[in-house]
C-alpha cells in the first residue's frame, strides 16, 4: 500500500506541475498581447451558466478590458493532457504487474526473513556451544591426527571449518619445524668446519705455514658461505613478513637477461652459455647481437637476482662443457624467459618440492654441488611478488628448463 500510495502521489504532484505550468504560459501568452506601455493590473473571472462560458478578463493600467474565453484554449489542452493521463494509467497498471513478478522472485528471501525471525524470537539454547566448547578444550596440540567431534548434526558444518582451520595451523606449524631444522643443519655444518680448523690452527697453525694457509682459506671459504646462507635466511624472513619492497621501474627484460648471460661467459669458463631471441639471432654490420626490447615494469634489480639463481642451479647441476641457454619471449600480454640445462634432470616427485626452502633431490644431495637449498624459495618469491609463475620441464639425464612468465605492465606501480 505504501508502494502504491507513492505512486499516486508522485502522478498528482506531476499533473499539478503540468497544470501550472499551462496556465502560466496562457497568461504569458495573453499578456503579451496588450501594447508594452501598458501593464496588467487585475485578473477578473467571469463566469456564465456553464463551464463553457468560463471568460478571463485582464484589466491593463488605464482601465481598458482584454476578455478572453477559455472554453476554445481549453479544447486544445484536454487531448495532449488525456494522453498525459493515460500514459499515466499505463504506467500504474504496469507497475502492478511488475510489483507481482518482483514479489514472486524474492518469495524466498522472504520466506527466508520470516523463518529467520520466528529463530530470532526463540529462546536460545546454549547447550549445544557449551558441548562444541568442551570438545576444543579436550583437543591434544600435541596428538597430529586429533580433532573436535560432539556429535551432534547441527554443528558438524563447523566441526569441518575447524578441523580444517587445525589442519593448515599443523602444517604451518609443521613447515616451520623444519624450515628451523635445516636452517641449524645448514648452519651447524660450516661451524663445525671452522670450529675444527680453528682447532688445527691452535695446535700446528703456529708453526707449521702449510696449515696455517690452508686454515685460512678454509676460515674465508666457510664464512663466506655462512654470510650467504645468513643473506638468504634474511630475506625469507623479511619476504614472510612483507618487508621486502619492490622499486618498479620501465625496463627491458631482454638487456637484463643479456647482462646476465655475459656475466656467466666471464665467471664460468666450465660451461657453454648460449643467448636465443624469440625471433632469432641477428647481427649489426660490426656483428654485434641486435636485442630487440621486450619492455616490462617490475623491479630490474629483483628480477636479475631470479635470472642470476636459475642459472647458478643450471650450472650446478650440469657437468663440465654442457650448454646452458637463456631465452626471452613474450605472449600476449605477458613476457617471460627461459633458462634451460643439459644437467641431470630431476624426476617428477622432486619436482614438486624444489621451491621449498632447504630441499634437494637425493641425488643432488648425493652429489659435491654446494649451496644451501635457499636459492629457487629465493627466486620464486621474487617471481611471485611480480604476479608471475614458473613453469618447469625436467627430465633425468637431460636436463632441465625453467619459463618465468611475467606481466608486462609497463608503467608505474606501488
Amino acid at each position: 500500500m505504501s508502494f502504491w500510495l507513492k505512486q499516486f502521489w508522485k502522478i498528482i504532484c506531476l499533473d499539478i506541475l503540468l497544470a501550472a505550468l499551462i496556465v502560466g504560459a496562457f497568461f504569458k501568452w495573453r499578456v503579451d498581447q496588450i501594447p508594452e506601455t501598458r501593464t496588467v493590473t487585475r485578473v477578473e473571472l467571469e463566469r456564465g451558466e456553464n463551464y463553457q462560458d468560463l471568460v478571463i478578463i485582464l484589466v491593463d493600467s488605464v482601465g481598458v478590458e482584454y476578455p478572453y474565453p477559455m472554453f476554445p484554449f481549453l479544447n486544445y489542452v484536454i487531448y495532449p493532457f488525456g494522453v498525459i493521463l493515460v500514459f499515466q494509467g499505463v504506467d500504474i497498471i504496469g507497475g502492478l504487474f511488475g510489483t507481482g513478478k518482483i514479489r514472486r522472485k524474492l518469495k524466498p528471501l522472504n520466506d527466508l526473513a520470516i523463518k529467520t525471525e520466528k529463530l530470532s524470537s526463540l529462546p536460545l539454547d546454549t547447550s549445544k556451544f557449551e558441548s562444541l566448547e568442551q570438545a576444543i578444550e579436550k583437543l591434544s596440540p600435541n596428538s597430529p591426527d586429533a580433532k573436535i567431534s560432539t556429535g551432534d548434526k547441527d554443528l558438524e558444518s563447523i566441526e569441518v571449518a575447524l578441523n580444517n582451520l587445525i589442519y593448515r595451523m599443523r602444517e604451518s606449524q609443521k613447515k616451520q619445524a623444519r624450515f628451523v631444522s635445516d636452517a641449524s643443519h645448514e648452519l651447524r655444518t660450516p661451524i663445525a668446519v671452522i670450529q675444527g680448523y680453528v682447532n688445527m690452527l691452535d695446535r700446528w697453525g703456529k708453526e707449521d705455514e702449510s696449515v696455517l694457509e690452508e686454515s685460512i682459506e678454509a676460515l674465508k671459504h666457510e664464512s663466506d658461505h655462512m654470510k650467504e646462507l645468513v643473506e638468504q635466511l634474511l630475506f625469507l624472513a623479511r619476504g614472510e613478513n612483507g618487508k621486502n619492497t619492490l622499486h618498479y621501474s620501465e625496463f627491458d627484460l631482454c638487456q637484463v637477461i643479456h647482462e646476465v648471460w655475459e656475466e656467466s661467459l666471464m665467471i664460468d669458463e666450465e660451461h657453454r652459455y648460449e643467448f636465443v631471441s624469440d625471433s632469432g639471432n641477428t647481427f649489426d654490420e660490426d656483428g654485434n647481437l641486435i636485442l630487440p626490447p621486450v619492455m616490462m615494469s617490475g623491479d630490474a634489480a629483483m628480477i636479475k637476482q631470479s635470472v642470476r639463481i636459475f642459472v647458478q642451479n643450471a650450472a650446478k647441476y650440469s657437468l663440465k662443457g654442457a650448454t646452458i641457454q637463456f631465452r626471452v619471449k613474450t605472449q600476449g600480454d605477458m613476457v617471460g624467459y627461459v633458462v634451460q640445462d643439459e644437467g641431470i634432470g630431476m624426476q617428477g616427485e622432486d619436482v614438486v618440492h624444489i621451491f621449498e626452502p632447504f630441499y634437494r633431490s637425493d641425488k643432488a644431495r648425493n652429489g659435491n654441488t654446494g649451496g644451501s637449498g635457499l636459492g629457487l624459495s629465493i627466486a620464486k618469491w621474487i617471481v611471485d611478488a611480480h604476479d608471475g609463475k614458473i613453469e618447469v620441464l625436467s627430465s633425468p639425464e637431460i636436463g632441465t628448463r625453467f619459463t618465468v612468465w611475467l606481466k608486462a605492465e609497463v608503467g608505474s606501480r606501488e
